[in-house]
């Protein structure tokens, strides 16, 4: 693969009007430039994931001809949905494929965060490797009180926009942006309605882990008033409980490097934490698109045969991570480097 390929991630706030989302994309179909390779709308959410690939300045140009789309067409003060958000166009992060430096992913952020700030009075933070502080790393920590608390954060010398006013747009809210590298959405769900059940095990894997509390419930703290935490089982994990329906609980996760914390590895984790509370884990849901290195790798490790062929090592995955449990699931339409190579 020798042309240099971005892939970019805007994640918008609508998951339900199917016509506006195509509205949405309808920039990337016309730039011969760009490939959409996956459109992922969850209504309950109410949000939609877009992932797009091609050649950096085609992939900044179209993003920001979506961005103006969704500005025009979400409202975000009549918007609720079960994920955290804080604006019309959520997140729009950059990721290095082929040819492409993070670096200069960084650059097309802080672009992109320019021209979408100076044309349409968006507020914008930068975030990930194109943070210009520590705090700033985390998506988590910009989104902090989400859109509802937006209004009051955003007026704070602490939390001024990088790009954009400092002040509260209620139609639009505000986005986040950066260069990461390719980060896997990955949801496994269980055979209960309870979310604080899946919380509660979400909170024993991911990264940041719990807050320690005592006999009363009441949050421990350091000497400087700081929360004390018990780590979680997995490095480079962000992971909370959330809803699949009405009836499913799900732990909802980032794969922040696929390398370290793999799909397997918080699978398995999963099953047994759920087995301890007397629950099952049912189904796996990837939501965008994967690696093929990350299915390999889970092929492996349920396989436990390093040296099988491709095809064989994805279908050992699928079903070890119960990925056609909820639906059909398609490596060819949900594996990266198979969607490239197609189109």
């Amino acid at each position: 693969m020798n042309q240099r390929l971005v892939e970019c991630v805007p994640n918008f706030s609508e998951g339900k009007d199917r016509s506006i989302i195509d509205s949405i994309v309808q920039p990337i179909i016309d730039n011969a430039a760009v490939s959409l390779l996956d459109i992922d709308m969850g209504g309950d959410f109410n949000r939609t994931v877009v992932t797009m690939v091609g050649e950096p300045e085609a992939v900044l140009e179209t993003v920001i001809a979506c961005t103006t789309v969704a500005l025009e067409l979400i409202d975000m003060r009549s918007h609720s949905g079960e994920h955290a958000r804080m604006g019309a166009v959520d997140v729009v992060p950059f990721i290095p494929i082929s040819g492409v430096t993070m670096s200069e992913c960084v650059d097309l952020s802080r672009r992109y965060g320019i021209s979408v700030s100076e044309e349409h009075s968006l507020p914008v933070f930068l975030y990930a490797n194109s943070a210009a502080t520590e705090q700033r790393l985390r998506l988590p920590e910009i989104r902090k009180g989400e859109y509802e608390g937006l209004a009051e954060k955003i007026i704070t010398d602490e939390w001024k926009p990088d790009y954009g006013p400092a002040q509260f747009m209620p139609t639009m809210g505000a986005t986040a942006t950066g260069a990461r590298s390719l980060l896997i959405a990955y949801n496994v769900n269980l055979n209960t309605d309870d979310k604080k059940k899946a919380n509660s095990i979400a909170s024993k894997l991911r990264t940041s882990g719990s807050v320690v509390k005592d006999d009363d419930g009441a949050i421990i703290r350091d000497d400087n008033g700081k929360a004390l935490r018990n780590p979680g089982l997995f490095k480079h994990l962000q992971a909370a409980g959330w809803m699949y329906d009405d009836d499913t609980a799900q732990v909802s996760m980032n794969l922040l490097e696929y390398s370290v914390t793999g799909l397997h590895h918080v699978t398995d984790a999963i099953c047994e934490e759920a087995a301890k509370i007397g629950l099952e884990a049912v189904a796996g849901e990837l939501v965008g698109l994967v690696p093929l290195e990350a299915m390999l790798d889970a092929g492996r490790h349920y396989y436990g045969n390093l040296e099988a062929d491709h095809e064989t090592l994805v279908q050992q995955a699928i079903d070890g991570l119960m990925l056609d449990k909820l639906d059909d699931f398609n490596p060819n339409s949900n594996i990266i480097e198979w969607v490239i190579q197609e189109r």
